[in-house]
């Protein structure tokens, strides 16, 4: 079975809106891989600031099914498909890795992993010695390349 990553993120009641996301993760895949939840200023707008994390588990589910069921989640947290590209999110769930597959649509590897240090940081905490499956270096490796250039993120605890 193949192990997912997905990034989850939002800035519109955030700790609400992660706690509805992984409680519905949790009911439909099993008990999910979070890892630490991360403050992280808006890009690409004006806004209030997101909480983001990855989370992971293994399914049998295929691709397309999985896609389905990650947009379920966030409408179910309020998110309607007529956002913007970039603004305010009350869930964002996107598919970051499914196994070792590349694909290109949705594309995957996702390319925000080596675009934002909210994805690749949380990625080498999960999972420090996986490869990305196109750059063939490890997650861990990735992140101590690259990790000094990426914008500041702040810890935050969850009760969840």
């Amino acid at each position: 079975m193949p192990e997912v990553f997905v990034g989850v993120g939002s800035n519109v009641e955030p700790e609400a809106n992660f706690r509805k996301a992984i409680s519905e993760l949790n009911h439909r895949f099993g008990e999910v891989v979070r890892s630490a939840v991360l403050r992280t200023e808006a890009v690409g707008f004006d806004g209030d600031a997101f909480l983001n994390m990855v989370v992971s588990w293994q399914t049998d589910m295929a691709l397309e099914p999985l896609m389905q069921v990650l947009g379920e989640v966030e409408v179910l947290c309020g998110r309607s498909r007529n956002d913007k590209r970039f603004g305010p999110r009350t869930m964002d769930l996107d598919l970051l890795l499914y196994g070792d597959e590349i694909h290109g649509s949705p594309p995957l590897p996702r390319p925000e992993i080596m675009e934002y240090g909210f994805v690749l940081g949380p990625l080498a905490e999960l999972s420090p010695m996986k490869r990305h499956p196109i750059l063939d270096k490890t997650f861990h490796e990735l992140w101590q390349e690259n990790r000094d250039g990426m914008p500041p993120m702040e810890s935050v605890f969850m009760q969840w």
